[in-house]
C-alpha cells in the first residue's frame, strides 16, 4: 500500500514540526527561566515601593510638621536675626524702671553658632511686680534674651535698685554650612 502525501503536505508538516520544537525550546530555555526572574523582581519592587511610599509618607509628615513650627515660632525665629541695640531697648523697656542703665561687658565665646553678648544692666524699680512685669515683657520682645542668676535686689528709700546679666543671643551668619 503506497500512502499518497504531497510534497506541500510534507513541507507544511516539517515546519509545523520545526516551529513545534522551537516554541518549546524558546519556552523552557528563555521564558520560564526569564518568568521566575520576572516574578522575583516584581516581588522586589513591591517590597521597595512600600517602603518608598512610607519614606514619603514620614517626609511629608516632618515637612508639615517643620512648617507648623516653623508657623508657630515665627516671632522666635525672626527674633535671632535682630541685632541688639542697647538704645532700642532702654527705650522700649524705660516704662518698667524709674532708671535703666546697661553696659556691655565683653563678647563671650561662640556657642553652636550662635553669639552670645553679655549685658550688665543695672535699674531702679519700684515694686518687684514692675520687675516681673519686665520680664513678661521681655519674653514677648523681638530679641532672644536670657537673664541669668543672681538677680540682685537692694533697698534703697522708696526705691529698689536692682542689678543682673543678660545674655543676647544672634545667630552667626558666616556659619559654614555642615556637610
Amino acid at each position: 500500500m503506497k500512502i499518497n502525501v504531497s510534497r506541500q503536505s510534507v513541507y507544511l508538516l516539517a515546519l509545523s514540526i520545526f516551529l513545534l520544537i522551537f516554541v518549546f525550546v524558546f519556552s523552557f530555555a528563555i521564558l520560564i527561566p526569564e518568568g521566575k526572574e520576572y516574578r522575583k523582581q516584581r516581588m522586589q519592587l513591591r517590597k521597595e515601593s512600600i517602603e518608598l511610599r512610607e519614606y514619603n509618607d514620614f517626609r511629608d509628615e516632618t515637612f508639615h510638621m517643620l512648617k507648623n513650627l516653623q508657623s508657630e515660632n515665627r516671632h522666635i525665629i525672626m527674633a535671632f536675626d535682630n541685632t541688639f541695640k542697647v538704645e532700642k531697648f532702654q527705650q522700649k523697656y524705660k516704662e518698667y524702671f524709674s532708671a535703666l542703665k546697661l553696659t556691655k561687658l565683653s563678647k563671650i565665646k561662640d556657642e553652636n553658632d550662635f553669639s552670645l553678648y553679655e549685658v550688665n544692666s543695672t535699674s531702679k524699680i519700684d515694686s518687684p511686680v514692675s520687675f516681673y512685669n519686665f520680664l513678661e515683657a521681655l519674653n514677648k520682645s523681638n530679641w532672644i534674651i536670657s537673664i541669668e542668676f543672681p538677680i540682685n535686689f537692694t533697698r534703697e528709700n522708696d526705691l529698689i535698685s536692682s542689678s543682673f546679666t543678660m545674655k543676647v543671643h544672634k545667630i552667626n551668619k558666616m556659619v559654614k554650612p555642615k556637610e
